[in-house]
């Protein structure tokens, strides 16, 4: 695998943002300091058409300028906690509100995907290093948490590691938008989509999850057998209306290292499937992506559903639901999670 590092830019305040390309044969992962974003992913179609297939930008001024997470690193916690408030060893905690002004979201205001990592080349990937000093975004303890990048035989993985020196909260996860119709290719309505879970975590009226574990049949968030996004994302289901499109938990049973979910073009022929040995993973269908957001690579203008995610992750809200697998690292014990993102192309 080849590793080649060129200049991005800088940030607002003048810090340099690089950008590492790791290639293997037809397979291409690029990724910044800036977030740990994914910035590109080509892999080829069924006629062996090199096709980028994660949204994205130019430029480090549109990432800054985004609110979207579009291809970031997530953290200290990914996904939603009602109100922000955290408990931890008796002693309370009230993490800003950045979702609506009533759910702490993705890790705060200057989360993990707004922070420069530091970069240093592996012998099969790439691996970023970020140090979060005691108090930031008002968690407690210093975490050090690493990422490393690594692509082989059209799989992507992503392999997460962190460390503590007091009990604080820990789900980190990757944001990319894909689109496996190529990232300029518009809506991914048409985009199959199988998820490996028969039960959910159904959002209350904020859009954090109750505390309810709801089974899948009988809803329109039955993914179980592959399904285009689009014959779901608009149904009269409750839950479907509630979040504007999927953008919702599923329990993935089981433990270590199995399928999460798989998703399929047809008209590229270009398939993923996921794995990780995360507790579970949230299916967003792009619903909030807007107009108005900066134009994407080569002057694209990206619009609602023209991507959709897969976040392995703990299941949100977990602080606040004591029944829930808890995210929580404790003082000098390890974090450490895996999810591999694996393509092929089919006839």
């Amino acid at each position: 695998m080849d590793i080649r590092c060129t200049p991005f830019g800088t940030t607002h305040d003048g810090r340099p943002v690089e950008r590492y390309t790791l290639t293997d044969g037809a397979f291409s992962a690029a990724v910044l300091t800036l977030g740990g974003v994914l910035q590109s992913l080509i892999v080829p179609d069924r006629n062996g058409v090199p096709t980028d297939v994660v949204l994205g930008f130019d430029t480090a001024a549109d990432y800054q300028a985004q609110d979207c997470y579009i291809g970031a690193l997530l953290g200290r916690c990914a996904n939603r906690i009602a109100e922000g408030r955290v408990t931890l060893g008796g002693r309370q905690y009230q993490l800003a509100c950045n979702d609506s002004g009533v759910n702490h979201l993705h890790g705060g205001t200057a989360g993990f995907d707004r922070r420069i990592w530091r970069a240093s080349v592996l012998s099969d990937g790439l691996l970023l290093r970020y140090d979060s000093p005691a108090g930031e975004e008002n968690y407690p303890g210093r975490l050090r948490a690493s990422v490393a990048y690594r692509l082989s035989g059209g799989t992507l993985s992503i392999a997460y590691t962190a460390e503590s020196d007091a009990d604080t909260l820990c789900n980190l996860s990757n944001h990319s938008y894909f689109n496996l119709g190529g990232h300029a290719s518009g809506e991914v309505g048409a985009q199959t989509v199988c998820v490996h879970a028969e039960r959910f975590t159904p959002l209350g009226g904020t859009g954090a999850p109750t505390g309810e574990i709801a089974p899948v049949a009988g809803t329109a968030l039955d993914l179980r057998q592959p399904a285009p996004l689009g014959a779901g994302w608009d149904s009269a289901c409750p839950q479907i209306a509630r979040a504007g499109g999927y953008d919702h938990n599923y329990i993935i049973d089981g433990t270590g290292l199995r399928p999460f979910a798989e998703a399929y073009c047809p008209a590229t022929g270009i398939a993923l499937s996921v794995r990780s040995d995360m507790p579970g993973m949230q299916l967003y269908s792009g619903n909030y992506l807007r107009a108005d957001l900066p134009v994407g690579k080569g002057g694209v203008r990206y619009g609602r559903r023209h991507g959709f995610c897969l976040e392995t992750q703990f299941w949100p809200n977990a602080p606040a639901l004591p029944h829930f697998p808890q995210p929580v690292l404790r003082a000098g014990g390890e974090y450490r999670r895996l999810t591999q993102f694996c393509f092929s192309s089919h006839c």
